[in-house]
């Protein structure tokens, strides 16, 4: 879908940023079980629709039939909050943050004169 869109400069960059952000969690599911997260996310990418990778089982199976949660959904949900916390950001003309406090040096431990 992405690869549809003809897209140039910033917008470009913008759609590779997020690419990598929607490839980063299936790849660190696959390395976690001790694959490679790149074979792992192009073997899946070349599958269709609710063809995925199950760490359980160590398999590439349809995960709707086999009773794992809509990944589809889940990664939907997360970039619409993701983007509309952006657009928020985006549109917002005045933000308000805390400023960090500077910390005083500790002070020495008792009895350290001989020390020196």
């Amino acid at each position: 879908m992405l690869d549809s869109l003809s897209l140039h400069g910033d917008e470009k960059n913008g759609i590779e940023i997020l690419r990598k952000a929607l490839a980063a969690p299936l790849r660190q599911i696959a390395e976690n079980a001790g694959f490679e997260g790149s074979v792992v996310l192009n073997t899946v990418m070349a599958g269709e629709d609710d063809f995925g990778f199950n760490a359980q089982t160590e398999t590439y199976e349809n995960l709707i039939k086999s009773g794992i949660i809509d990944p589809t959904k889940v990664v939907r949900f997360a970039l619409q909050n993701a983007s509309s916390v952006a657009g928020l950001l985006l549109t917002t003309q005045a933000m308000i943050a805390e400023q960090p406090e500077k910390k005083k040096p500790a002070m020495p431990a008792g009895n350290m004169d001989d020390m020196y």
